[in-house]
C-alpha cells in the first residue's frame, strides 16, 4: 500500500493534508523520516506519526462485543454514545454493526468491515437465527409459545411473523430464537400477545455465541471458525 493513502486512511484525513505532514516530517517508517507519499509499506514495516504508532490493516476484520445498556449500534449519533467507543481499533470508524441492538437492549454484537459479511447476516432471505434472554412484565401465559411458533400479527405488519422458538427459563424470563429482524420484533411479538419486555439480551447470531468471559463492554476478535460459520468472508 502506498504510504500517503495509508496515512489518509488512518488519520481521516485527505491526501493533500497527509503530504503536508509529510514535508512537516512528522512521520517515520522504521525509524526514518519519510517525506513523501509514494513509497510502499508493508505490514511488517513501522510506520509512526508523531511518535504514535499505525497499524497497518491488511483485511477484513471481525469482532463480536458485549453490549451494555445507553449505547447505539450506528457508528454516530448526535445524541448517543456509539459502540464504537469501546473498539480501540485502527479506523475503528470504518467498522460497522452486523445486526443492531436498541440503545437498551445487552449482549451479542457483531463488528466488522466486510461488508458481503454482515449481508449474510442481516439479509432476510439467509434466515439467520438470533436468540434472545427475554426478562417480562407478566408470567409468560401458557398457549405464548404455541403462538409464536404459528406466527403472530404484528401491528402495522401485513404479514405474521416466521416459526419462533420460545423456552421458558422461569416464571417471567424466557429464551426466543427468531429468524428474521424486523422493526423492535421481540418487544413487538410480546406485545402482540399482551405481554411486555422489561430487559432484552441477544445471545446468539447463527453460530456465534456470546463469550461469556467478557463483560459488557469488552470484545475480542473473532475465531476463524466464528467467521467462516456465516459464510466465506470476502478476504
Amino acid at each position: 500500500m502506498r504510504l500517503d493513502k495509508f496515512l489518509s486512511q488512518q488519520l481521516g484525513v485527505s491526501r493533500a493534508l497527509v503530504l503536508r505532514e509529510l514535508r512537516n516530517k512528522r512521520v517515520t517508517v522504521d525509524g526514518e523520516i519519510v517525506k513523501t507519499g509514494s513509497m510502499k509499506i508493508s505490514a511488517e514495516q513501522r510506520v509512526e506519526f508523531d511518535g504514535n504508532v499505525l497499524d497497518l490493516i491488511t483485511g477484513p476484520r471481525y469482532f463480536m462485543l458485549n453490549k451494555p445498556q445507553g449505547y447505539v449500534c450506528s457508528t454516530d449519533d448526535p445524541d448517543h454514545p456509539t459502540v464504537l467507543y469501546f473498539l480501540e481499533e485502527p479506523v475503528a470508524y470504518k467498522l460497522h454493526a452486523a445486526g443492531r441492538l436498541d440503545i437498551d437492549t445487552t449482549g451479542l454484537v457483531l463488528m466488522t468491515d466486510d461488508g458481503q459479511w454482515s449481508h449474510r447476516i442481516t439479509s432476510p432471505r439467509h434466515h439467520c437465527e438470533k436468540t434472545y434472554l427475554v426478562t417480562l412484565e407478566n408470567p409468560l401465559a401458557d398457549d405464548t409459545a404455541a403462538q409464536f411458533e404459528a406466527g403472530v400479527q404484528l401491528h402495522n405488519e401485513d404479514s405474521l411473523t416466521k416459526p419462533a422458538k420460545l423456552e421458558q427459563i422461569e416464571e417471567n424470563l424466557v429464551r426466543l430464537t427468531i429468524s428474521e429482524g424486523r422493526y423492535h420484533q421481540v418487544k413487538r411479538m410480546f406485545a402482540a400477545v399482551g405481554n411486555r419486555v422489561v430487559a432484552l439480551h441477544r445471545e446468539r447470531i447463527g453460530e456465534i455465541v456470546m463469550d461469556e468471559d467478557l463483560e459488557p463492554g469488552q470484545y475480542r476478535p473473532l475465531t476463524e471458525q466464528e467467521i467462516a460459520s456465516v459464510g466465506v468472508p470476502s478476504r
